[in-house]
């Protein structure tokens, strides 16, 4: 190896590599709302475009017995999204970060699934498990993390 080449070859690149979109879960949870924390903070320093997936979960049960299931899960996509604006107007002038909401029907892990590989998600972002029975199916971090499709972090 040349001189010249072997000097190439140990330059670090600056501002061209890390992710370009990145996938936040949050439904509301403390864990997720520091999931949403940590993420815009991820993003702002990466560049990144920043979005913010609520799966609305379809209870086909409550459904059936009459319940405004629809209703309710449109008024926390709507707390959340009044949550994040306020947030973002707060650091305005500080920190700027390109964010958008989404908002998914089903599970937590199929529509965190469908959101990263619809926006084409570089990582992925979801709070701990705040659930005792997701040590025994295992909760929709691991699963993610298992699924083996991008970097994921999982923020306590």
């Amino acid at each position: 190896m040349t001189e010249q080449h072997e000097q190439h070859a140990h330059q670090f690149e600056r501002g061209t590599d890390g992710p370009k979109v990145i996938v936040v879960g949050v439904d509301g949870s403390d864990s997720s709302l520091r999931a949403a924390a940590y993420a815009g903070g991820l993003a702002r320093r990466q560049h990144a475009l920043l979005a913010v997936v609520y799966v609305q979960p379809v209870l086909a049960a409550g459904a059936a017995l009459g319940a405004p299931v629809a209703e309710t899960t449109d008024e926390i996509a709507e707390d959340l999204i009044a949550q994040i604006r306020e947030a973002a107007e707060r650091l305005k002038g500080i920190f700027e970060v390109r964010w958008e909401f989404h908002t998914f029907r089903g599970d937590a892990y199929n529509g965190l699934v469908k959101a990263a590989d619809d926006l084409k998600a570089d990582a992925v972002v979801v709070g701990a498990s705040e659930q005792a029975g997701h040590r025994i199916i295992g909760s929709v971090a691991v699963r993610l993390v298992k699924a083996g499709r991008w970097p994921v972090t999982v923020v306590p």
